[in-house]
């Protein structure tokens, strides 16, 4: 039997981000992920400047483009165009380098276990009668077995915050290093994006609330999206099929701990209102829950940002309230 002081479960920014500041409290850690890092994750890597300043990324040893603009187009209900370019300070990653980067800043022992049974026996954790431990974070994302296990009924996820994607990141020689983000073209209820990143890979994709497709499936949506980039002439090949995911935007804060046991990030369904970004909650979840391990305070995650367009100053207020308007948003700011 492995023992630790804190087994958390996925290694990615909720779960690494927790490990490290663990770390600095002296606690003695174990991430266990049922992948080898680093490894593939579907993500538009995007990087706002909060997280930037939390995980001191000045040193930061992997590819990183700063987005200094932002253009922003917007269909109404009758698919008439609004588009506009918005001064901004954002920064985009890949999801293969980044992950792997924290995880080893973290300095938290690692293996790979994918978790199939959790007991809690006398006051610990075991996990699959391998692994003991006093406390034990969920960063498991969507389908942590730490929410399953403990919190699917006290915490409920509403299918009308759940959220499918489809997406590709893949070497491309594009000639546009800016972002572009579409919004409710042809009625999707969400977005799409083209997200360069450095080194030569391109992110393309789109996500929309699942309960609001109607007729038209988020592959014809996906497709009519890669002839779009074509036609304009931000993409002038493409042969790849994209993957698919899901995941859940906030919804008002429920119970995130139980006895010694907490969930965070995605597996907390904290993803932000507006632009569905996930990677700053996680990671701000993750450095909360350290503290309500080692410093016994509340975990309250109710004060981690909704909202992510805000950052884009005004213009990014008036995207989020004709999303409101048009019902594209089912959450109030």
């Amino acid at each position: 039997m492995i023992k630790k002081d804190v087994i958390i479960i996925g290694g990615g920014p909720a779960g690494s981000s927790c490990a490290l500041k663990l770390k600095e409290y002296g606690f003695d850690t174990l991430i266990l992920d049922k992948h080898e890092f680093p490894r593939l994750k579907l993500c538009a890597g995007w990087i706002t400047p909060r997280v930037y300043q939390l995980l001191n990324m000045d040193e930061y040893p992997n590819g990183i483009i700063e987005f200094n603009r932002m253009h922003i187009h917007y269909y109404t209900n009758k698919n008439k165009e609004i588009k506009f370019t918005t001064k901004t300070k954002q920064y985009s990653i890949r999801r293969y380098e980044f992950d792997h980067w924290l995880l080893k800043k973290s300095g938290s022992d690692f293996m790979v276990h994918e978790v199939k049974k959790i007991e809690q026996i006398d006051g610990y954790y075991i996990i699959d009668d391998k692994f003991q431990s006093k406390y034990l974070v969920g960063a498991g994302g969507t389908h942590c077995p730490v929410f399953r296990t403990f919190f699917k009924e006290i915490n409920p996820r509403s299918k009308d915050y759940q959220i499918g994607a489809l997406e590709i990141e893949f070497p491309y020689e594009y000639t546009d290093r800016d972002c572009y983000l579409w919004f409710c073209e042809n009625s999707l209820p969400g977005y799409s994006w083209y997200v360069p990143k450095e080194n030569g890979y391109l992110n393309i994709g789109l996500g929309a609330f699942s309960h609001k497709l109607g007729d038209k499936s988020l592959k014809w949506h996906f497709d009519y999206f890669v002839e779009k980039l074509k036609k304009i002439g931000l993409l002038k090949h493409f042969d790849h099929e994209p993957k698919g995911h899901t995941y859940y935007l906030r919804e008002p804060v429920k119970k995130v701990y139980y006895n010694n046991a907490c969930i965070i990030g995605d597996s907390a369904g904290l993803a932000t209102k507006d632009l569905g970004e996930g990677i700053g909650p996680a990671i701000e979840s993750g450095i909360k829950a350290a503290s309500w391990i080692a410093l016994k305070k509340e975990l309250d995650l109710s004060d981690i940002p909704e909202l992510s367009i805000y950052e884009f100053g005004l213009k990014g207020k008036i995207i989020y309230y004709l999303l409101r308007i048009y019902n594209m948003l089912s959450i109030n700011p």
